[in-house]
């Protein structure tokens, strides 16, 4: 099952990329997005969450010379960051609808080749497989971004393109040094992470290997002060892009964390945490101030989404179970709030041709439907209770002041200013003195699609349990072996 999840949206690339219609093509990858959402939700329901470990293990030869296998699966972690990969990539898609206008073919078997590399870094089990769909992703994205994204999208992909590639050749080389060591000690060598998991590792090894493994999980979060290339992508990226890249890309960087550095290096995962509090920190607080001088809307939710990685990143190093579970709560949410807030951005954008918040203001009057939901994505985006951004951020700041009440403190204070751009830019944008004469509000596809994420917004900020229960057996596994 989980073969055929990874496969489907490489078929729909194929069918596209043969069909000969232009305007068919956004037809059928909305097919295949939606029917790899609902086969995602089957695997969810026939799940068992009361287990620990791998569950629909599918495995083969593959490089059996090298002891390569072809072996993918899901645990609690993994199968809900595929519901997210393919919830979100099925709202990318109508999001395009209007956005994309030319080389439509390209541009979806793209985005579906796309989907099928994020699946498998999820899914992967053998360390090889893992590293192929890491790079794999890198292609299709910097693409999107240098075809169909703003003026200066050259420039952004082939930043994009250089940070995460420069940050994957550390894992490369961990990689290697990790085999090397494993088949030295025991004589076979493997890529099989369910293997290389159980290793002790000697603790001089696991600080030269957290570090290599960090700096490309790091890119890809990204961490302060590696997260210079993330506002350039997203400004020049276009809506579905920019959907994908704050609610699964990042994600991936914080999946890497969990997955790799917890279990393989778990003393240095221990010594180095008063590191990365710092750098979540400053990340929390920092970019927080920056967004509040923005006058681009695409630049606020791009520097708030830097911010809202900085909670995870403190939540994951706090090694409570609190705060790890908050932490995969809050990777969620800010997927389902930071793609609905680029979609919101990306439907003025494509009305005003502007995303300059001083060319904006009344669009309320103008556009209530869109202003309702953009005002649920905001007070979402600040940690509203009622709204699934509140459990995620309440969580980790509790597993914070477990660890630090500095810590804490200072997450809490990025709360306060993260208020204060989000409502300015609200403000600005929806109410004050109109600037804009005609506005169209939410047309049926546009409507459907943001109501779709604010229901989930909203039932999880009511009903946290339907995902925590996904994920309760694998946090205290993972903590149980540290």
């Amino acid at each position: 099952m989980v073969s055929v999840l990874l496969l489907l949206p490489l078929l729909g690339a194929l069918v596209v990329a043969l069909c000969k219609s232009e305007e068919r093509v956004k037809w059928i990858a909305l097919f295949t997005t939606g029917l790899t959402l609902i086969l995602s939700l089957f695997l969810l329901l026939k799940f068992d969450p009361s287990k620990v470990g791998f569950q629909f293990v599918d495995y083969g030869s593959w490089l059996p010379s090298f002891s390569i296998k072809y072996k993918v699966g899901i645990d609690g972690l993994s199968l809900v960051m595929v519901i997210m990969t393919t919830l979100l990539t099925f709202v990318a898609v109508p999001s395009a609808w209007n956005y994309i206008s030319k080389r439509r073919r390209l541009f979806y078997s793209l985005l579906l080749l796309l989907e099928t590399a994020m699946i498998g870094v999820f899914v992967s089990l053998d360390l090889l497989l893992f590293y192929i769909f890491w790079e794999a992703m890198l292609i299709p994205m910097s693409l999107i971004i240098g075809i169909w994204g703003g003026e200066r999208r050259i420039y952004s992909a082939l930043k994009f393109f250089i940070y995460t590639f420069a940050g994957s050749i550390f894992l490369l080389v961990g990689l290697v040094v990790l085999v090397i060591y494993y088949s030295n000690l025991t004589g076979t060598f493997t890529f099989d992470f369910t293997q290389l998991s159980s290793l002790k590792l000697p603790l001089e090894l696991q600080k030269w290997l957290f570090w290599a493994f960090f700096i490309a999980f790091a890119v890809k979060v990204p961490v302060f002060p590696f997260h210079t290339w993330l506002p350039d992508a997203h400004v020049e990226a276009p809506t579905p892009g920019s959907v994908i890249l704050a609610g699964v890309l990042l994600k991936m960087g914080t999946y890497g964390f969990l997955r790799f550095s917890l279990p393989l290096f778990p003393q240095a995962y221990k010594m180095y945490a008063p590191i990365i509090f710092a750098l979540g920190v400053v990340a929390i607080v920092y970019t927080a101030l920056v967004a509040l001088v923005q006058e681009d809307v695409k630049k606020i939710v791009a520097y708030s989404s830097v911010s809202h990685m900085g909670f995870v990143m403190i939540g994951l190093f706090s090694l409570t179970v609190q705060g790890i579970e908050g932490a995969i709560f809050q990777m969620l949410s800010h997927g389902l709030v930071s793609g609905a807030l680029f979609f919101v951005v990306g439907i003025i954008y494509e009305r005003l041709h502007s995303r300059e918040v001083s060319r904006m203001g009344g669009l309320a009057s103008l556009a209530p439907k869109l202003a309702t939901l953009a005002m649920l994505f905001t007070m979402a985006n600040v940690g509203l209770p009622g709204t699934s951004s509140f459990i995620g951020e309440f969580l980790t700041i509790l597993g914070a002041f477990k660890a630090s009440w500095v810590v804490a403190s200072l997450m809490a204070l990025g709360v306060i200013f993260g208020a204060a751009y989000m409502l300015y830019m609200y403000r600005n944008v929806f109410f004050l003195e109109p600037k804009v004469l005609l506005f169209k509000d939410l047309d049926l596809r546009e409507l459907l699609s943001l109501s779709l994420l604010a229901f989930l917004v909203i039932w999880w900020g009511f009903n946290p349990e339907f995902i925590m229960k996904f994920i309760h057996a694998y946090v205290h596994g993972l903590l149980g072996g540290v």
